[in-house]
């Protein structure tokens, strides 16, 4: 009887993704969603999440509406989490952002890989980088110490590689199924920003901007979907600059963000500090102009005059100035946002996919050839 020769074929990776969950909402925890979606079903990949933000157990749910009880909570669920799910996958990837959610989110997962001896590889992906990695030194050995780093834009590797910090770029995804193309003609002043009410994004410069753009076009709208510590000074603002048609939209399930990118007509943002925003992702994939400040990774992804236009931070002069200059030049209009969604070919699942599985790859190489844990139904 002739015997069978032993399969070559690479087994099936189980990764085990450490993210913030949606109910978390923000960039990280929608990239993660994003990813763990594509991976569905695939044949080469079995990732699920492992949340930093577990629910405590019933009888604990009361004191997590405390906020620093809150936090202690949560610790106390996500060690004996992340022992249980970290010690079925071949590679830990874990989310990072910075400063003090850098030492209880990636920090706690990093220890128990290694403890369990788990390959690591840390997703970093905070615009606060040049700041927190000046300021910690330990976020930078443990950086330095990861099997391997993956960023998401040349901005942040170019940071990394001054703190001499080796780093790989997987750029975000884009969904186009969702986030349809749609052409403005003609462009009207419904203006549209989805960033939360924190200070680093600066949305005080957006209604500030909104207010000159309004003078020249009264019957202009402006939609604020996000929610964050600054709310209430935010309508505050509107009201003292007696802005007409500001809508507050509040948080929304990014299941059903599509819709508010696909009834507005202009993107307006002005971050101070920013990295590779998913929400400028999407304006391109929905046919958006876009006005930005050049902050952080933003002129890395968006070129200024070929992909959108792109002004100095908090100057909402000259943010209302590209706005009037967008509503005057349909051409223009047009031209920038075929470009916009034109670059974001390279950002779709299938280009993506294989940087994904690449990496994952390398930090087994040819130890992945060993049995795979069932994973418990």
């Amino acid at each position: 009887m002739m015997s069978r020769a032993p399969s070559s074929a690479p087994h099936k990776l189980s990764i085990a993704i450490v993210a913030p969950s949606l109910s978390i909402l923000g960039g990280q925890a929608v990239q993660a969603r994003r990813l763990l979606d594509a991976w569905r079903g695939d044949p080469d990949v079995d990732a699920w999440l492992v949340p930093i933000n577990p629910a405590p157990p019933a009888w604990l749910r009361a004191g997590a509406r405390v906020k620093y009880l809150r936090t202690l909570l949560t610790q106390l669920s996500y060690w004996p989490l992340l022992m249980r799910e970290l010690r079925r996958a071949d590679v830990v990837h874990v989310f990072s952002a910075s400063y003090f959610s850098f030492l209880l989110a990636p920090l706690p997962a990093v220890m128990i890989a290694k403890i369990l001896k788990r390959p690591v590889l840390m997703n970093y992906r905070s615009g606060e980088a040049p700041d927190h990695l000046r300021r910690s030194r330990l976020a930078r050995a443990v950086l330095r110490d990861a099997d391997q780093n993956v960023v998401p834009s040349r901005f942040l590797q170019t940071v990394f590689d001054s703190y001499g910090i080796a780093s790989r770029v997987i750029p975000n995804i884009i969904d186009r199924r969702r986030f349809r193309f749609r052409a403005r003609c003609p462009l009207r002043p419904r203006l549209l920003s989805t960033r939360n009410f924190e200070p680093l994004y600066n949305v005080a410069c957006t209604l500030k901007a909104f207010g000159l753009v309004q003078r020249a076009h009264p019957e202009a709208t402006l939609t604020l979907v996000g929610s964050g510590s600054q709310e209430r000074e935010l309508r505050e603002l509107a009201q003292t600059l007696e802005l007409e048609n500001v809508t507050f939209a509040g948080a929304v399930d990014p299941q059903d963000m599509w819709k508010y990118y696909a009834t507005s007509d202009i993107y307006l943002q002005t971050p101070n500090i920013d990295n590779m925003p998913s929400s400028l992702l999407e304006a391109f994939a929905s046919g958006l102009p876009v006005v930005s400040t050049e902050a952080g990774g933003v002129p890395a992804m968006l070129t200024d005059g070929v992909h959108g236009l792109l002004a100095p931070i908090d100057d909402h002069e000259a943010v209302a100035r590209h706005v009037l200059l967008l509503l005057e030049d349909d051409r223009l209009a047009r031209r920038l946002a075929m470009s916009a969604y034109e670059s974001t070919d390279a950002l779709v699942w299938e280009r993506v996919r294989n940087q994904w599985v690449a990496a994952y790859r390398s930090l087994l190489g040819r130890a992945a050839a060993k049995p795979q844990t069932a994973r418990p139904v």
